[in-house]
């Protein structure tokens, strides 16, 4: 457990560092409120013992306005304030912040004690849990009562041996729900084989499934294991079921029916034990009416069903998605996390992310490789990042969409010295597309020496 003390009083500091520091807390302790947000950056403790004055003014304004900066942006540190001007009045307004208690100076060392010791069995045991579990179980960030829902299922689904079915917009996360419910599972020790069935030509299906002998057709050089094998005892994961054509449909229900598959040039039945997971983004229910799906192979998948919200309908969820995405790339790219104004988050949460997770990735992962050395993103930093086509909405009047494609292509050109390549990464686009858009907006290109 960590805990940082802020004060301007040096000997309250150390009188504090030398009680917790004997109860086996890590503390450590700064002086001055305006590195506060770097040092707990770098320290990023659990719980901040806060001052309210750190001037000759009594009046706690500064320590409020330090709490404010504090929960905008660690919305999970618990905070205690104290003062030796307490009021009533400035205790309401700090707990209204978020502060999770208020202590009078001089303080009772048991007093104090006391409210850590609650403060962490009544909030720090259930944010690491649930933490813990995000980690361990599904890798799904978010707080909103939708993504809470499937996490729920995630739990009681996965100690079932059960098909399940899990359904939603493409970019929703569907693949991370599924390795989810396999390392709950009894199975977790096994194989986790993923496919995608989108990408495997009917032709080649039972090749690829079910696996072939050396010879059993032209160019079959060598034996091959098919994808049912390598899941043996473990789980499958179909994804893209709904892109299956109808004879291959017929192949996977016996499969999945008798448990038993034959290699490609031989006769010999193999009997597996896998788990069936599947995926899709399209209505397979309203495709059993038309005939393009069979309807017994929907029901075999469909025992469970998952349906996973798109980004639209759990906005909450956006600022912490994007916090994660930026914290993992200020560690990928060993730079310091750059800082984001909760007004630039109300606005993220207020755009339309067609592409769900996936696309507010892209444009989180665009807009910090263009701005490497800014201490702060702002919907000014975002704006050029998002996709053509009236992604952007809300506080965007009069903006000109193609100067700011040109002005994205103009930058990353600069940061990567002209590397096609490199650039089109950062972009999010393929070589093609960007030698497309110089061509189209006339952009000089001087190729990388």
């Amino acid at each position: 457990m960590k805990i940082l003390v802020i004060d301007d009083d040096r000997t309250v500091c150390s009188s504090l560092k030398l009680l917790l520091s004997r109860k086996n807390y890590d503390v450590d302790v700064i002086h001055q409120p305006i590195i506060a947000i770097d040092k707990i950056k770098s320290f990023d403790p659990d719980l901040i013992l806060l001052d309210m004055n750190f001037t000759i003014d009594t009046s706690g304004r500064q320590g409020i306005k330090l709490l404010k900066l504090i929960r905008e942006n660690f919305y999970d540190i618990s905070v205690i304030l104290m003062t030796g001007w307490a009021t009533v009045q400035l205790a309401v307004e700090g707990m209204k912040l978020g502060a999770k208690d208020f202590i009078a100076k001089p303080w009772d060392n048991k007093d104090l004690l006391s409210s850590i010791n609650s403060i962490i069995k009544l909030h720090h045991s259930s944010v690491k849990l649930k933490a813990a579990q995000q980690k361990t179980s599904t890798n799904i960030i978010g707080e909103s009562p939708q993504i809470m829902e499937v996490m729920n299922l995630v739990e009681r689904v996965a100690m079932t041996d059960a098909s399940v079915l899990i359904t939603g917009e493409s970019g929703t996360g569907k693949e991370l729900i599924a390795e989810a419910i396999h390392q709950k599972s009894q199975r977790k020790e096994e194989a986790f084989v993923k496919v995608n069935l989108g990408g495997v030509p009917n032709n080649l299906f039972e090749s690829e499934m079910f696996g072939h002998k050396k010879g059993a057709f032209t160019g079959a050089h060598s034996d091959r294991e098919g994808r049912f094998s390598k899941a043996h005892n473990g789980t499958i994961f179909l994804d893209e079921i709904g892109e299956l054509g109808l004879e291959s449909q017929v192949k996977m229900l016996r499969v999945l029916q008798e448990k038993t598959f034959e290699k490609l040039g031989t006769s010999n039945s193999t009997k597996i034990n896998i788990r069936v997971i599947s995926a899709t983004n399209r209505e397979l229910k309203q495709m059993c009416d038309n005939g393009s799906f069979r309807e017994d192979l929907y029901y075999r998948i469909n025992l469970l069903h998952i349906h996973l919200p798109p980004l639209r309908e759990r906005p909450h969820d956006i600022p912490i998605l994007t916090k994660y995405f930026i914290k993992n790339l200020t560690a990928l790219y060993n730079t310091d996390e750059p800082y984001i104004m909760q007004d630039t988050f109300d606005w993220l949460s207020k755009q339309e992310f067609k592409g769900n997770i996936r696309q507010l990735k892209n444009i989180t992962e665009r807009t910090f490789l263009l701005n490497l050395n800014k201490k702060e993103l702002s919907m000014k930093e975002f704006l050029p990042c998002f996709e053509l086509g009236g992604t952007i909405k809300a506080s965007s009047k009069g903006l000109n969409l193609e100067l700011m494609e040109i002005e994205m292509i103009k930058k990353a050109l600069t940061k990567y010295n002209h590397s096609i390549s490199s650039a089109s990464r950062a972009l999010g686009i393929t070589r093609s597309s960007l030698y497309r858009r110089l061509e189209k907006y006339n952009i000089p290109h001087e190729p990388k020496i």
